[in-house]
């Protein structure tokens, strides 16, 4: 799901067949990405700089090599402006089609999810 940053709308979403993970769905999408936009990501898309050189990434630890103060302060930050795209997928969430189990048909699933994305989109219009 992409989400602008501006007006928390739902601007593209993409959805595969069982379980997969975020980048990989990112991948097999094709969805691209203009090169002069910043791309908020979390921790999960960690080969995004392959495919777009202009993301902003939080930094990892490890076991060996713990966060320097500079590393938690720059992450804190990250995630400080990526707030408004967790709170448009948290609000996506309260229709619970994202957070428990979908028992209704497959072939449906995106045209339900788009659907409530519109909403979403609506609500942040008021």
């Amino acid at each position: 799901m992409v989400v602008d940053k501006k007006t928390r709308k739902v601007v593209c979403t993409a959805f595969g067949v069982g379980k997969r993970h975020d980048f990989r769905l990112f991948k097999e999408s094709k969805t691209h990405i203009h090169p002069e936009t910043l791309a908020e990501t979390d921790t999960g898309y960690v080969g995004i700089k392959k495919i777009h050189a202009n993301s902003l990434l939080p930094k990892k630890k490890t076991k060996k090599k713990p966060l320097t103060a500079e590393d938690k302060a720059l992450n804190r930050k990250i995630s400080s402006e990526r707030v408004s795209n967790e709170h448009a997928i948290g609000f996506i969430k309260r229709f619970k089609i994202l957070s428990e189990r979908y028992r209704n048909r497959r072939k449906r699933f995106g045209l339900r999810f788009n659907l409530i994305a519109g909403i979403c989109n609506y609500d942040m219009l008021l």
